[in-house]
Formats: structure tokens, C-alpha cells, sequence
């Protein structure tokens, strides 16, 4: 057996059995060793990985150092339960989400064949998710957004393959490119805000909770906010109604769309008698001089009906609605409520923001307009219409109805994330989201 070899020459081959004891890795560009011996191995004279190769029966205790890619991964003892891990390359992890979702933060800095492995430790992914923050390097070819497993079970083993692409799931069980590019899209919205409340003692209609609606254009990603308006409260006792409260679609990517509040109703006019101004303003409360409705806003609503000083009914004028100014009073009879708007945006034809019908001193009441308004003889407005509450003389006025928030989107475009429980529901090509309380959408 020959003990030592110039191999300085001998740049492919096999090697079988051999017995090679100073042996500078230098010096092989290429070859195939089966059962080899290498008895001086220094990590000076290694240029490279290691792939297959076979050291037997040798020690390691030369080799100070390894290069990048090998020596494989070293993982940590310790399991992740905090909401937050900043990783370090060539580690293993076991993350455990059972009470938090966590926080990854990957290096801010890396060289090609870095690798990290993260582990759903209790298959808790499902329930609250992984969130990879790529600190500044691109994931899949992307800088954004940041990736999410949310896989009960998952685990995920990147590799750095440079600035180009940067970090690649070498695995992560559904080869899902989980750096999707967000395409802006239309969404259609409707925005009705709360109706007021109807005036007491020949007391007005209240004015109808404005109404906006259209297409937004091209909208960026993000989140969407949506509040809804409560109707004004009733009154028990003599007085003006209460004006709704704003109903509100906003978003950092979007112009805030602000629904007004309706203007409640007036009370008798010895008292004061005008109507509220709002959304669609309040009608004006019956007896003592001829006091004015409310004034609705531009676009929103219209304005309340006027008061009549006749006997012997002295009638109230009626509230606004989104479609028509509310009806004044007479000397028989209380004005109507104003009529509201229809509109299609949930697949079918609904009215919204009708106005509170007039109270009359004796001859009851007239009645709300179309889209929830409620009647003159204390009757209150349609939840989620935005319908002003009607007038009354000894009963309670009636509240207004609570406003809605409308959002819909071509179904391909639905992102699903969403918070405040709306109501999702579909037609012919689009998911239709209605809020009848708050809460948010997540355009992705």
C-alpha cells in the first residue's frame, strides 16, 4: 500500500480504500472517495462544502471552523412562546402559538445558503399565526407584504439565495408564494348615517341620516374602517329631538366618506319650534309663529318641512329624507316625511334615509317617508335605514334608526379579512359586506 501520494497531478478519479494521510483539499478539484481516510484535515485548506463526502474513522479535531453551508442546523433547545423572535441564521425553532400569535424578524443581513427552520410546535399556526418581518430583505423576490403561516402543523425552511430573490422556502408544506403582489381593485360603497329623533309635543319628523354612496377607484392596499351612527334617542317629555350620529368609511388610502347625522324634530313652536339641521334636516314643530325646517347637506339629504300656525290642528312639518324635502305642516294635518333613496348595492333594491312624518295637535299624525321613516305619532325609524323617528304630541317621539356602512367588491378581490362580525353575503359576481356595527376591512 503506498503511504503518501503527489496528487498534484491527479485532478479527477476514485478512490477506494485508500490510505491518504496528508491530503490538502487544495489540491483535488474533483473526485469521488468511497471508505477514504483522511487523517489531516484542516479547515484552512477547505474551499468549500462538503457534499457526500465520507470521513471515517478520523478525527474532526483539527477543523476549527467550518464555511458557510456546513455543519447543518443547530437547533434550540429553548421553546419560542413569546410574541416576538429575532432569528439568527443556521438555527432551528420551535414556535409554540398556543397563547399569542408570534413575530419572526429575519437577519438584516445574510449570505447565500443561510438557512433557518421554524416548527409549529403544537399545531397552533391555525389559531394564532406565524408573521415572517423580512427586516429589509426580499422573501420569494418581494420586499412586501410580509408573509403568514397560518397552517395548523407547517413548518418552514428558508434559504438565502441572495439580493435578487433573497430569502426562498426551501420547504413550507403548500409552495404558496406567500408574498402575493397586491393588485389595486374598485370597491362600491354605500354610507348612511343615524336619523334623528322626532320633536315631543307637536313635535316635527326628524331628517334622515345623509346618505352617500359610488365607487371608489383603484383602491391601495390596506385597511378600511367602517363606524356606524346611532339614531338620536326619543324624547319623553317636551322638547327638540335629537340629531343621529355620523356614520364614517375611512381609510389611509382613501378620502373619509362622513355621513351626517339626521336633524331631529322641532318641538312646539311657542317653545322654539325650527327643525334641527343634519344629514337631511328635522321638520319644525307645530303652534306659535311659522318656524322653518332643518337644512340638510349637500348631496346627503334635504331639507325639513316648515310648521303651520293654523288652529286648529297647528300642524308640524315634516323631516327630510335622501329624496325628497319632508311635507310642510297645515292647519289639519302634520307634514309627511320625505322620501328616501333606493339603491342595489347588496343585489337588491332597499330605500334608505326616508324622513319622520308630523305631528298634528289633534288630528294624530302624518306618515314617514319611504326608506324607514317613522310615522308622526311616535313611531320610530327602521334600524339600519338611517330613517328619522316621527313626531308626537303626548307619547314618545320616536328614535331614529340606526345608520348601515355597505361595502362590495368583485369576488376575486374579497380578501375575507375582516373584524366587527358584518354580514357577508354575495351577488352574481361580487362579496357584499354590511356593517350594522364597526368594524374593518383588510383590502390585501
Amino acid at each position: 500500500m503506498t503511504k503518501a501520494r503527489d496528487l498534484a497531478n491527479i485532478i479527477s478519479g476514485g478512490f477506494t480504500a485508500s490510505d491518504i494521510p496528508n491530503l490538502a483539499a487544495s489540491k483535488i478539484t474533483s473526485g469521488t472517495f468511497a471508505d477514504a481516510r483522511i487523517a489531516d484535515l484542516s479547515a484552512s485548506k477547505l474551499t468549500g462544502s462538503i457534499a457526500g463526502a465520507r470521513i471515517d474513522n478520523n478525527s474532526l479535531a483539527n477543523v476549527t471552523s467550518l464555511p458557510s453551508g456546513v455543519g447543518g442546523i443547530a437547533w434550540q433547545s429553548s421553546i419560542v412562546t413569546s410574541a416576538t423572535l429575532t432569528a439568527v441564521a443556521g438555527r432551528g425553532y420551535w414556535i409554540n402559538t398556543t397563547s399569542n400569535i408570534c413575530t419572526i424578524t429575519l437577519p438584516g443581513s445574510a449570505s447565500v445558503g443561510d438557512q433557518l427552520i421554524f416548527t409549529d410546535y403544537l399545531r397552533t399556526w391555525g389559531t394564532n399565526a406565524v408573521t415572517i418581518n423580512q427586516n429589509s430583505l426580499k422573501f420569494q423576490g418581494n420586499t412586501s407584504p410580509n408573509p403568514i403561516y397560518n397552517t395548523a402543523g407547517q413548518f418552514v425552511d428558508l434559504v438565502y439565495s441572495g439580493a435578487t430573490n433573497g430569502w426562498i422556502p426551501n420547504s413550507d408544506d403548500d409552495v404558496t408564494l406567500e408574498t402575493p403582489q397586491y393588485t389595486p381593485y374598485n370597491i362600491n360603497y354605500l354610507v348612511v348615517a343615524g336619523g334623528g329623533s322626532g320633536g315631543h309635543t307637536i313635535g316635527g319628523g326628524a331628517g334622515a341620516g345623509g346618505m352617500l354612496n359610488g365607487t371608489l377607484s383603484s383602491v391601495a392596499s390596506g385597511t378600511l374602517a367602517a363606524t356606524v351612527g346611532a339614531g338620536g334617542a326619543g324624547l319623553s317629555s317636551d322638547g327638540q329631538g335629537n340629531n343621529g350620529s355620523n356614520s364614517v368609511l375611512s381609510g389611509a388610502s382613501i378620502t373619509t366618506l362622513t355621513s351626517i347625522g339626521g336633524g331631529g324634530g322641532g318641538r312646539d313652536g311657542v317653545n322654539s319650534g325650527a327643525g334641527a339641521d343634519g344629514g337631511s334636516g328635522g321638520g319644525a314643530g307645530g303652534a306659535g309663529g311659522n318656524k322653518a325646517g332643518g337644512s340638510g347637506t349637500s348631496n346627503q339629504g334635504n331639507d325639513g318641512g316648515s310648521a303651520n300656525t293654523g288652529a286648529p290642528n297647528y300642524g308640524a312639518g315634516g323631516g327630510g329624507g335622501k329624496g325628497a324635502v319632508g311635507g310642510n305642516g297645515s292647519s289639519s294635518a302634520g307634514g309627511a316625511g320625505g322620501s328616501g333613496t333606493a339603491n342595489s348595492i347588496t343585489g337588491s333594491s332597499v330605500t334608505y334615509a326616508g324622513g319622520g312624518g308630523g305631528n298634528a295637535y289633534q288630528s294624530g299624525g302624518a306618515s314617514g317617508g319611504s326608506g324607514g321613516g317613522g310615522a308622526g305619532t311616535g313611531i320610530s325609524g327602521t334600524a339600519n335605514t338611517g330613517g328619522g323617528g316621527g313626531g308626537t304630541n303626548s307619547n314618545d317621539s320616536g328614535n331614529g334608526g340606526t345608520g348601515v356602512v355597505i361595502i362590495s367588491m368583485a369576488t376575486g378581490n374579497y380578501s375575507g379579512t375582516v373584524t366587527g362580525s358584518p354580514t357577508v353575503s354575495t351577488s352574481g359576481g361580487n362579496t357584499i359586506l354590511k356593517f350594522t356595527g364597526n368594524g374593518t376591512y383588510v383590502t390585501e
